[in-house]
């Protein structure tokens, strides 16, 4: 199988795997864990940052984030398209109970224009406090847009001269520090708090990491421990962390152009309506003729390919460490031959 349906199915390397098995370790509750806590302090230090603490997923990393800048009754902004709102179970009301502020931006991306009229009036007792901005870079939904650093400090000074938090859900950020060439020490100025995956892009077994200043990543421990989130000997997935920080961050760029190459291939294809623009590793096309994305994503799964529906109409496809270019050949072969040909000919 071809399999595209995410760049979290990648198996760890051979040498991910050594350094895993080699792993000196202890008991991370008790902060003893020597390996986890070398991932802690490269990771901040990647960022310029005071801190950071080690998780199971990247939802967690998040609403740990969403609830060391929120109380109850006040509001979260982002995006319609957000991870943080769609894809974390409802989250940010069961663990943090907020509301939520949702914006219509480009591709999932917003304004600091859009944020500055969607806060809320403090003394209006009838609307939530505004308290945090969440953006997400890359955006997921947006096709694997890539924010323009410009805008994301407009959003951070504004947030400041409002007294907010800013947020970033950076489940793929370092697909767009590769994709852009942004300082990623620009990015710990700017934000309060950032979520770092390890298992998407840069291809470990599990894991994900928040960045921030001492006191919140101080609560942030003890949020994680309520979340149940507490790990003890966990060095060995921390290893896999420091693997992929050292060995598998400028190699993204193969997953990019891997992605544009698939685009490219899409764009004249009789099933093929339109296809979102490819800046990094995802690929989202719109199907022809009202079909729907379940039955089209059945079809490829008999021709021996893997995606996902993404709405009605709409399938995606994310290329990863595990997608070779002789796969990308043979994919392509595929979509032009075995689903284009028969579809055109219908």
């Amino acid at each position: 199988m071809i399999d595209l349906r995410s760049d979290t199915i990648t198996q760890p390397t051979t040498a991910m795997k050594q350094v895993m098995f080699e792993a000196p370790v202890g008991d991370d509750v008790f902060g003893e864990d020597p390996t986890i806590n070398s991932l802690e302090e490269k990771a901040a230090e990647y960022f310029g940052m005071e801190a950071a603490i080690f998780c199971p997923s990247g939802t967690m990393t998040n609403q740990i984030a969403i609830r060391v800048h929120t109380d109850p009754h006040t509001e979260v902004i982002c995006d319609e398209k957000s991870h943080i709102y769609l894809y974390e179970g409802g989250g940010i009301a069961y663990n943090s109970f907020a509301s939520v502020r949702l914006l219509h931006g480009d591709r999932g991306r917003i304004t600091a224009e859009m944020v500055k009229d969607n806060i809320n009036n403090p003394d209006d007792v009838h609307a939530p406090i505004s308290r945090l901005v969440s953006l997400e870079n890359t955006m997921n939904k947006g096709g694997g847009c890539v924010y323009d650093f410009k805008e994301i400090e407009k959003i951070g000074q504004l947030c400041k001269d409002e007294n907010l938090k800013l947020h970033l859900d950076g489940a793929r950020l370092f697909n767009a520090l590769v994709a852009s060439g942004d300082d990623p020490k620009k990015y710990g100025k700017t934000f309060d708090t950032i979520s770092i995956c390890l298992s998407k892009g840069l291809g470990c077994p599990v894991g994900s990491l928040l960045v921030g200043d001492k006191d919140s990543i101080k609560m942030a421990r003890r949020i994680r421990k309520v979340m149940g989130g507490g790990m003890r000997q966990a060095g060995i997935l921390a290893a896999a962390g420091i693997y992929a920080l050292d060995h598998h961050i400028e190699r993204l760029t193969e997953d990019h152009n891997r992605a544009k190459t698939i685009a490219e291939n899409l764009k004249d294809l009789a099933f093929v309506e339109s296809i979102l623009p490819v800046e990094t590793n995802i690929v989202i096309f719109r199907l022809s003729n009202n079909q729907l994305a379940t039955d089209f994503v059945e079809k490829l799964k008999n021709h021996g390919i893997l995606a996902v529906p993404f709405g009605k109409h709409d399938v995606r496809f994310v290329t990863h460490l595990d997608f070779s270019d002789d796969m990308l050949d043979e994919l392509i072969k595929k979509i032009k031959t075995d689903i284009n040909d028969p579809f055109r000919k219908n």
